[in-house]
């Protein structure tokens, strides 16, 4: 499985996650939105941004449910936000649909919240 931009084959592992966290764009993360079902709004791309922030800037991190519940509700400036909102953007569970969307390697930890 991959994808294909710009001539350019993007490698993917059985389950849909980038090989290379390089190989990431913007471009791609709509292709791999698009194969999900779903369609990117502001507040996906603020979740998947915060997603490769955690990852690329803070050791690997891969928040889980919980604490992107607090992040987004600090972001939006809403503390109505909770799980639901977010499985609501993202329904196959929001740190790693997101996570993959975003690029990242596929988490290993177990649950959501």
């Amino acid at each position: 499985m991959g994808f294909t931009i710009d001539g350019r084959e993007i490698a993917t592992t059985d389950s849909g996650y980038l090989e290379n966290l390089e190989d990431w764009s913007s471009e791609l993360a709509g292709l791999i939105a698009v194969e999900e079902g779903i369609e990117l709004t502001q507040r996906h791309w603020d979740v998947i941004h915060y997603l490769r922030d955690e990852y690329i800037n803070n050791g690997a991190n891969q928040p889980n449910t919980r604490t992107l519940v607090k992040a987004m509700s600090r972001c939006w400036s809403d503390n109505s936000i909770s799980a639901k909102t977010l499985y609501d953007l993202f329904p196959g569970d929001p740190s790693k649909q997101g996570g993959r969307i975003g690029g990242l390697p596929e988490s290993r930890r177990k649950g959501g919240y």
